[in-house]
């Protein structure tokens, strides 16, 4: 579940990590009321969307007077911000986040993920943060310092320190830094975060740490250990297809390709979408069936795949074993059909328990289906199909 900038920051003051003073706002009058008592000489306002990339698209303004301020968050809201992270549509501004400003000496990146070749959460971090970090880092990796931390032992002082130093910063700055490593490594144990960014950790002036930015992602299959956390949800930031494919329990996040994509497993519908792009094709979807998932839920996620007007072929990849069978899918994308006709190309691969019933279900449905033997030629042959290949 993705939070707000104003949300993040809220949870994280929490844990002691420090940032400047902030309010929310959703008209230009609030908005400046805010800024007054705040107080300060001059203030940064910023929509509040569940994408990053907001300066170069203009949704950071500061500004240096209270009448300006109000100005500012009246440009904003209401309009349709659209950044790298946006797709086209943009995204719409309904609140700003009114801070004061800060006199930035430097800029630098700092994150917390799961290492999923390690199993453990790792700190990250780069001596030079802002909006191109991501491209940076990739065509430079030696520019990231990483931190893996033991689950057991946590974040530990001398490890925090040394990844500190590695920043380039003067004393006082490293064991402030490795404090901060410390209270977001608590913050994503204790809330059962996926991600926590700081983007940028600004060095000011006077060489105090400060937070400007921060994305937080939580886990969404965690949330029933914190119910209070669900209220943070903002369900206009989300797609109709995606809130309808949180009904009925499928992992769902439309993309703006177009190639519908089903698959159970996320491990598995990753490595799909990433076969899918080497051979061409570019996924309209990701889709992924709980293991529990019944023939009803099946059906109401094809469904969403074959109500989307821009998919030029539709993929399942699906491996059958434990609770769901490769059969109760097939099942699903049947009933699906039989509501809703099929007018695009069907590939699908179905391996383990069940797949040979699975294949026979949709024969005798009369469902218009390719099979593939494999994930590498069932990404091939959707991709193809997408280009109108046969």
């Amino acid at each position: 579940m993705n939070l707000h900038e104003h949300q993040a920051k809220a949870l994280l003051r929490n844990y002691g990590i420090p940032m400047p003073s902030g309010a929310l706002a959703e008209t230009g009058a609030e908005a400046a009321a805010a800024a007054d008592k705040l107080g300060g000489r001059s203030w940064a306002v910023k929509a509040q969307i569940h994408a990053g990339l907001r300066w170069q698209a203009g949704g950071v303004r500061l500004v240096q007077s209270i009448d300006d301020v109000a100005r500012a968050a009246e440009a904003l809201l209401g309009t349709r911000q659209v950044t790298p992270q946006t797709g086209a549509k943009g995204k719409l501004v309904k609140s700003v986040y009114v801070e004061q400003a800060v006199d930035v000496g430097r800029q630098l990146y700092l994150a917390l993920l799961v290492d999923r070749a390690t199993g453990r959460v790792a700190a990250i971090a780069a001596s030079e943060g802002g909006d191109d970090i991501e491209a940076r880092l990739a065509a430079d990796p030696a520019q990231m310092h990483r931190l893996a931390i033991d689950p057991d032992a946590g974040v530990e002082a001398e490890a925090a320190l040394a990844f500190a130093r590695d920043l380039g910063l003067a004393d006082g700055a490293v064991r402030e830094a490795a404090r901060i490593v410390d209270a977001a490594y608590r913050a994503f144990v204790e809330l059962d975060a996926s991600l926590i960014e700081f983007n940028p950790l600004a060095v000011t002036g006077d060489g105090r740490l400060l937070i400007l930015d921060a994305k937080m992602v939580l886990d969404d299959n965690a949330l029933f250990r914190h119910p209070e956390l669900e209220s943070l949800r903002d369900e206009d930031e989300l797609e109709a297809n995606e809130l309808e494919a949180r009904r009925f329990e499928l992992n769902y996040v439309q993309l703006e390709g177009d190639i519908g994509v089903m698959v159970n497993g996320a491990g598995l519908a990753l490595a799909t979408v990433d076969l899918l792009k080497e051979h061409g094709g570019e996924p309209a979807d990701f889709m992924d069936i709980r293991p529990e998932a019944s023939r009803e839920q099946v059906a109401s996620g094809f469904r969403l795949l074959l109500a989307n007007p821009g998919i030029k072929a539709i993929l399942v990849n699906i491996y059958g074993g434990g609770i769901l069978r490769c059969d109760t899918v097939a099942e699903g994308i049947a009933a699906a059909c039989r509501a809703q006709a099929l007018k695009v190309p069907l590939i699908v691969r179905a391996a383990g328990t069940n797949g040979e019933l699975a294949r026979q279900v949709l024969i005798n449905q009369g469902i218009a289906v390719r099979f593939a033997g494999t994930i590498g030629e069932a990404a091939k042959l959707a991709a193809q199909a997408a280009r109108g290949g046969a």
